[in-house]
């Protein structure tokens, strides 16, 4: 076996890999009976007295740098939040390491860790430690960073994306597919025809707000593979179904039209600032309000619900239905 792209893209290959190589060979996966590796939840946690810390680490190798809505230094910080958040914890602190190729320019990484302490200060999150190394030129595309986040949420507060259960509604929090697209148009030439930009944002406030409300069973950001992945995942870690409106899902004219033009499936490509989130029904409508209060949560929808089918159900705009299926990997290489 030899690794390619589609092992670091999401979706059932990069899934195969983490059962094949990497679950199979580590042994102490938990500790003290927390959220651990092998539960592959956007983070793990670690019981300490009446909290739980909350543990995420992310690596982002995106191409390019800079990307309209934003550059890899506001996706670092952004998306290790995002997986603190989605796991029902408080974010607290980030570490950060960088590596970067000799050569780089000094304004380029000033532009770059300005974007994270931007973030880092909207969220309320402080980044405390870090380490920087540089390789020799030639041997490193530019840079690579990355980091890893600290949380706190009460002992058994802790929300896993393996939570629903029938009846239950599922809420996205905005238009699906701007982060892969605005990254695809953006290679591909499309910059100049369309103002598409990168979803990349820190989620706290949304999930914030909803766990105000109560009723929040499951939560997961929709990051490689897209909503059509993580809805998978969701869905088969808690034995369920889902049958989704696709009308009742947000997505971009602009994302259509580059969608179409090169033929991906916007549910299949990566957000970077959107929450899914499984709510108790009698919940779901006041949940549905406080995130639309809150910020980058305006466009939030109820797009389905959960049944006891093990299927998950897109019941089309011509009044049909199809199965959406997890992607075998994301159609669009180093988003994040």
């Amino acid at each position: 076996m030899k690794i390619g792209m589609s092992h670091g893209a999401g979706g059932e290959v990069m899934q195969d890999l983490i059962s094949d190589i990497i679950l199979s060979n580590i042994q102490n996966t938990r500790v003290n009976g927390g959220v651990g590796l092998e539960d592959l939840d956007d983070g793990a946690s670690i019981p300490l007295g009446d909290y739980e810390i909350v543990i995420s680490t992310d690596g982002h190798t995106i191409d390019p740098l800079f990307f309209p809505g934003g550059d890899i230094g506001r996706i670092a910080v952004a998306g290790t939040v995002n997986d603190i958040s989605v796991m029902g914890a408080r974010p607290l602190a980030i570490a950060n390491a960088m590596i970067i190729s000799e050569g780089f320019p000094g304004e380029d990484l000033e532009r770059i860790i300005k974007s994270m302490d931007s973030v880092s200060r909207e969220t309320g999150v402080s980044i405390v430690t870090g380490d920087t190394k540089v390789m020799e030129q030639g041997k490193l595309d530019r840079m690579v960073i990355t980091t890893t986040g600290i949380g706190v949420a009460g002992r058994g507060e802790t929300v896993r994306d393996s939570g629903l259960s029938p009846g239950d509604k599922i809420i996205l929090s905005g238009s699906v597919g701007d982060h892969g697209m605005a990254l695809m148009a953006f290679r591909e030439g499309f910059g100049f025809e369309t103002d598409l930009e990168s979803d990349v944002a820190p989620v706290w406030g949304i999930v914030e707000a909803a766990l105000n409300v109560g009723g929040v069973k499951a939560m997961k950001d929709p990051t490689r593979g897209g909503i059509a992945n993580a809805l998978n995942e969701m869905a088969d870690k808690s034995g369920v179904g889902m049958v989704l409106d696709e009308d009742s899902i947000p997505v971009r004219e602009e994302v259509k039209a580059v969608s179409e033009m090169l033929g991906i499936d916007p549910y299949e490509v990566a957000n970077e600032g959107k929450v899914i989130i499984g709510v108790d029904p009698e919940y779901a409508e006041e949940v549905l309000a406080a995130v639309r209060s809150a910020p980058y949560g305006e466009g939030a929808q109820i797009i389905g619900e959960v049944t006891e089918d093990k299927h998950v159900i897109l019941e089309t705009s011509l009044g049909g239905r199809r199965i959406l299926e997890a992607p075998v990997a994301d159609p669009v290489p180093r988003v994040c």
